[in-house]
């Protein structure tokens, strides 16, 4: 029904790329940096370790379900990884899946999750998807800032959560182009 999402995407900045063992690493950074209110965070024991990482890299390289993919973003001149970026099926469906991005928070601030989700949603119209998803805690003002950016409105639904901050369900039709 679908075509299956790309392994790769590149831009103009960035490369959108299968995962590494070599991403393990600072893929966990990211988890550190996490605000205290994130769903998956690093627990008390200290999991997912980097060997945990890179054992699910190894295991995952499009990091999703089948047809799918959460790529590792680097930057295209100097292959470091600042993030990630894909479609899972998250609060959504195989049908209608999430748009999910992460970044280094020495990353912030320079458009990267933008360039990285607006080839996503690119792609994510080439399989012949008709709607996406996102997810975003009402707390996120960064995230909001990027699903506006990439035509995403506000659904009406909305997941309480008096613990971690509301999450807002953002959606975006994909027979319109992009502004």
């Amino acid at each position: 029904m679908y075509t299956d999402f790309p392994e790769s995407l590149v831009t103009e900045r960035l490369r959108l790329r299968p995962w590494l063992p070599s991403d393990a690493e600072a893929h966990r950074e990211l988890w550190l940096e996490r605000d205290p209110r994130a769903r998956r965070r690093i627990d008390a024991s200290g999991r997912p370790t980097v060997e945990d990482m890179r054992g699910w890299a190894v295991a995952n390289p499009r990091g999703a379900e089948p047809g799918l993919a959460l790529l590792p973003i680097e930057l295209r001149d100097s292959g470091e990884f600042i993030g990630y970026c894909g479609l899972i099926v998250g609060q959504g469906s195989y049908d209608e899946p999430e748009l999910a991005y992460e970044l280094a928070q020495r990353a912030h601030g320079h458009g990267y999750a933008t360039e990285a989700a607006r080839a996503v949603v690119a792609a994510a119209a080439r399989t012949g998807r008709r709607r996406l998803w996102a997810t975003v805690r009402e707390w996120n003002t960064p995230s909001f800032r990027v699903l506006e950016k990439l035509d995403f409105y506000h659904s009406g639904r909305v997941t309480p959560d008096p613990v971690r901050g509301d999450s807002i369900w953002m959606t975006r039709v994909l027979d319109q182009p992009l502004t």
